[in-house]
């Protein structure tokens, strides 16, 4: 509930200021964007199962945003870096709509 609850403050200060991101990062903000939805999604279906840890949700948080944006820096250092960087968004993708089925599926008993 906190979480979710710092994300919608979060999200409103971020309307409200309308910051600007560095030319230098701006390849890395959407994955790293995305990384960071599949934890927070991953934390919901762990919560809803009664196996949530906030010891592994900030590990898994962290990595995935780490881990997602080496990636994109690594494909940039190779000149392939629009392929692994929809690599990434994918992967981190089919995982956020595979914790969202197993919520739905717990939420509505399906």
């Amino acid at each position: 509930m906190i979480a979710l609850l710092a994300l919608l403050i979060g999200a409103a200060v971020g309307l409200f200021l309308q910051p600007t991101v560095p030319v230098l990062l701006a390849p890395y903000l959407p994955v790293a964007v995305v990384a960071a939805l599949d934890a927070l999604f991953g934390g919901v279906r762990a919560g809803l199962d009664g196996a949530f840890s906030d010891r592994v949700f900030i590990v898994s948080f962290s990595s995935n945003v780490v881990l997602a944006v080496f990636l994109v820096y690594l494909g940039d250092q190779l000149n392939v870096g629009d392929a692994l960087e929809t690599a990434v968004i994918v992967v981190f993708g089919v995982r956020i709509f595979q914790n969202l089925a197993a919520a739905r599926r717990h939420l509505f008993r399906a």
